[in-house]
């Protein structure tokens, strides 16, 4: 399997967990969001050096936290929004740099099956997701939010991260969305909207994205299933 790299953009704030510095670095069980996170990527890429984007004023403590926990990481600086930020990213890659995986900063719970399957996918066809089945029925509102019609949740899921390239595939995404000015919600929409193809791979309900003081209860809850919540 071909060695990859990482791109984690950390550069929001943590206002909806009711905290006044950068998301990333919130506790959980005692320790950073950020940490849980690197130490996950260690033991799916041992020896990876993930590329980690941050607010530029925060900096200093994001190095703070990666020199006190030992988790290795390149720190650089995050732009407006989150696409500048994992452009900037990209661009700090080296040019033979074969197969990136994009991943949320607060997905700290990513387990080792669906990333391999999505890099595997990647190689495979340039572009991957994971991503869960909708299992919801979802609900389209009009402009009053007045019901307008009920999609086939057959065809809908859910998308979470890793997102993983072949590095000239969303190279070539990020550079056609710049150019036209477009500004899209994920990498993936990016390489789909300049007419690629990506594989989804299911992913598992626990890959959560820490927004809400409800996700920190959960993702608890969920290391202390794995015995992992030692501070």
């Amino acid at each position: 399997m071909t060695e990859f790299a990482w791109i984690l953009p950390a550069a929001g704030m943590g206002a909806r967990l009711r905290a006044d510095l950068p998301k990333a670095l919130v506790p959980l069980c005692g320790t950073p969001i950020l940490v849980h996170t690197l130490r996950r990527i260690a033991r799916i890429s041992p020896g990876a050096v993930p590329v980690v984007l941050v607010p530029p004023e925060h900096h200093a403590a994001f190095a703070r936290v990666c020199a006190t926990y030992e988790t290795p990481c390149r720190l650089l600086h995050g732009g407006a929004e989150r696409q500048d930020s994992v452009r900037a990213g990209l661009e700090a890659l080296p040019s033979d740099t074969g197969i990136v995986a994009i991943h949320d900063a607060a997905r700290c719970l990513i387990r080792p099956e669906p990333v391999l399957a999505a890099v595997a996918a990647a190689e495979a066809c340039g572009a991957a997701t994971v991503a869960v089945p909708v299992v919801d029925t979802i609900l389209v509102a009009d402009a009053e939010e007045y019901l307008e019609s009920t999609p086939d949740r057959r065809t809908l899921w859910a998308c979470q991260t890793p997102q993983v390239f072949q590095y000239e595939v969303i190279m070539a995404a990020h550079r056609s969305a710049r150019a036209e000015g477009f500004l899209g919600t994920d990498d993936a929409s990016l390489v789909r909207r300049a007419g690629g193809r990506v594989k989804l791979v299911a992913g598992d309900s626990s890959n959560i994205k820490i927004t809400r003081p409800a996700d920190l209860r959960m993702a608890e809850a969920l290391l202390a299933e794995e015995d992992s919540c030692t501070g």
